[in-house]
């Protein structure tokens, strides 16, 4: 069996009655923006299934999102529902299914079981919380709340139900603790439970361990092993009498002086005089036993002496092979566990990003035979990065507050070649997008670079608003929107500015001729000649942005430039940017010459005069002369400069260059004047609003 899902109602930041988060069998990696509930998630979690965790819950613990009329209608309660489901191919009479026969709420295979949390006010307390709260006149709510408090909540009752919660049977203490629940939490003490044997964990898992050559020795049978280990154990006591007996000689004169006292103070009498005497159990020696770090060198310290990070990794070692022994039949008998879970809350702490991917491609590795199931809560795009799609699970919260949940695997449906492009792509930089609150995707380099400086330029700020700039490295902008469409289930909605270029093309009137990149002003020009498309961009006809409208219920939108007017990202910035000389990088080509049609311009020299000043060489500028002489349009000396400067930058310094400059800019108390393009404006106001 395994934990096929999870309803959390009224508890922390889960409002209402219908969070459901479901899970899979094996690894659970958990992930969102800070706050979303991942944490609140597997406390819930302990609740229910960790019998030695307390159920009492403070006033804090209720989710407070409700209205007076709400609590005085009736008294707040908390309930967290588990749902276990059964595995595939397993044996009809199993260990689990023995487990939870009392809690089953369907029979059929597959079964599944329930056990519900309830932490609630006794009904015959009702009307005295009713009459309490009646009388407080007050629109402040937290008036209510300190009322509940100081008056009912000693007066709370925590119940764990077994099947149907409506029945109230009281789930059945021997089989919830055939659950091991081990829970990792994020601020974890390990030098309490690692370093010496004086400590239960590390003396449980040696106690366990020892002898497990002959344990593990499937040549013998049971009689033969425990044979092997009781004359290990004698020959181990032979040696300890030695060891006392050589003490004993060592204290003889000693002793007789040290316990000559006795007579003096009366502590010998009746012929009886105090001795000393003593025997040694291997167990008993555990506590000298510290753990150590020994070196290829030779060399060996004390753990205590390692990073936090390093011990962290031995502690989680150590906890997955306690829950090898908890569940060993032979070591425990019946009173073994049969349902082995393991909580970590963010693994990352203390660890650099190889060692968290190498943490989590062990657990994966290692689940089925230490932990029937992991569930790990994570900010780390490195460990996102390193699981596969179908092992995430998103949190995301919406504008009011409510939980959507998404789930990478099966967002894609039946469209495995997106699923496969994204599992192929989603690295730890682009994994950045899962936590973000919202997301502006970029074709290129440059835009991602810049996107913070234009949002700060508009008065924005993307890192504060928790806005991620991700670059997909061209028009993939599909394969990673399946992720987030809002109309279609297991999806995750936060909003997605997708930010595209707007390539007019033009195709010759002749067979087998290709549609080919061509100038904005170039459509139209030679309709005998060529067959005109003012764009060749899907995504701008099935996300429009329509500025005049204002479209809440989308989550996706598409921007770029104005219809006729728009081609790339760095064409946009020119013609938006004719007579600023900031765009103007190092690695430009023809600088001089771009220089001198921005002075010519700013001086309201004609477009004749400009194309003057332009060269001559190679195959763009003369057809960029002859075309925009064609062009009738008021914006011709801008379309001329942008011409010019996309055929000038070399993308890659360019993206870097820009960037500097644009920053330096920002900071002067008398700067240029940098306008941002206006599409990629829409797009950032859109996302941060």
């Amino acid at each position: 069996m395994y934990i096929s899902k999870i309803n959390i109602e009224n508890y922390r930041n889960f409002k209402g009655n219908n969070n459901i988060v479901e899970f899979n069998e094996g690894v659970n990696v958990i992930i969102g923006h800070n706050n979303s509930g991942k944490s609140n998630a597997l406390r819930a979690l302990d609740l229910v299934l960790n019998v030695g965790s307390s159920k009492r819950l403070s006033i804090d613990d209720f989710n407070k999102e409700v209205t007076i009329q709400e609590l005085k209608k009736k008294s707040p309660k908390v309930s967290i529902t588990v749902t276990f489901s059964e595995s595939k191919n397993e044996d009809e009479f199993s260990e689990d299914l023995v487990t939870v026969s009392t809690w089953l709420t369907e029979l059929k295979s597959p079964y599944q079981a329930q056990l519900t949390y309830v932490f609630y006010l006794p009904e015959k307390e009702e009307a005295e919380y009713k009459r309490v709260l009646a009388n407080i006149q007050s629109d402040d709510v937290e008036q209510y709340w300190l009322a509940i408090k100081h008056n009912f909540l000693r007066k709370y009752k925590s119940n764990i139900y077994g099947g149907n919660p409506d029945y109230k049977q009281v789930a059945d203490s021997e089989n919830l603790r055939k659950i091991d629940f081990q829970f990792l939490d994020a601020i974890r003490d390990v030098e309490r439970d690692l370093f010496t044997g004086r400590n239960s964990l590390l003396r449980e898992v040696i106690d366990f361990f020892m002898d497990y050559e002959i344990k593990n020795d499937s040549t013998k049978d049971k009689l033969q092993q425990q044979e092997e280990i009781v004359q290990l154990k004698r020959e181990f006591s032979v040696k300890a009498s030695e060891l006392i007996k050589s003490l004993q000689i060592r204290m003889e004169q000693g002793k007789s002086e040290m316990l000559s006292y006795a007579n003096s103070t009366g502590a010998s009498f009746g012929n009886a005089e105090p001795d000393f005497d003593g025997h040694i159990m291997d167990t008993e020696l555990y506590s000298a036993l510290r753990l150590i770090v020994k070196y290829q060198t030779g060399i060996s310290i004390p753990a205590t002496h390692n990073g936090l990070g390093y011990n962290n990794l031995i502690f989680m070692s150590l906890l997955l092979a306690k829950m090898q022994k908890d569940a060993s039949g032979d070591y425990l008998g019946s009173n073994a566990k049969i349902f082995p879970i393991l909580v970590i809350e963010e693994p990352e702490a203390h660890l650099h990003p190889a060692m968290q991917y190498k943490l989590l491609k062990f657990i994966r590795d290692n689940i089925k035979e230490k932990a029937r199931q992991v569930f790990v809560t994570t900010h780390s795009p490195n460990i996102t990065a390193a699981v596969s799609l179908d092992e995430i699970i998103c949190f995301h919260r919406k504008e009011d507050n409510t939980l959507n949940v998404g789930y990478l695997g099966k967002a894609f449906g039946k469209d495995l070649t997106s699923k496969a492009y994204v599992q192929r792509f989603l690295d730890s930089t682009k994994c950045d997008m899962l936590f973000a609150k919202g997301i502006i995707l970029v074709e290129g380099i440059t835009e991602q670079l810049n996107m913070s400086l234009f949002a700060q330029y508009e008065g924005y700020d993307l890192e504060s608003n928790h806005i991620s700039v991700i670059n997909i490295g061209g028009r993939y902008f599909e394969h990673f929107l399946k992720l987030f469409d809002s109309n279609n289930e297991y999806t995750i909605h936060k909003k997605v500015a997708c930010i595209t270029d707007l390539d007019p093309v033009r195709k010759e009137n002749v067979k087998d001729a290709h549609f080919e990149k061509c100038y904005p002003y170039e459509l139209d020009q030679e309709k005998t000649k060529y067959t005109y498309k003012s764009y060749s961009n899907e995504l701008v006809e099935k996300y429009p942005f329509d500025r005049q409208k204002h479209e809440p219920r989308k989550n996706i939108l598409c921007f770029s430039q104005e219809l006729g007017k728009g081609k790339t990202f760095e064409y946009a910035l020119a013609y938006n940017n004719p007579d600023c000389k900031l765009i103007l990088t190092a690695s430009i080509s023809n600088l001089k010459e771009l220089t001198d049609i921005m002075d010519c311009y700013k001086q309201g020299k004609p477009l004749d005069q400009l194309l003057k000043l332009m060269g001559t060489q190679g195959k763009e500028n003369p057809r960029i002369a002859a075309n925009i002489k064609k062009y009738t349009g008021p914006d011709n000396r801008e379309h001329l400069i942008a011409s010019r400067y996309l055929n000038s930058i070399k993308k890659g310094e360019n993206a870097y260059e820009l960037a500097v400059a644009l920053e330096d800019n920002l900071g002067k108390k008398n700067n240029t004047n940098f306008k941002v393009p206006t599409y990629i404006k829409d797009a950032i106001v859109w996302v941060c609003s």
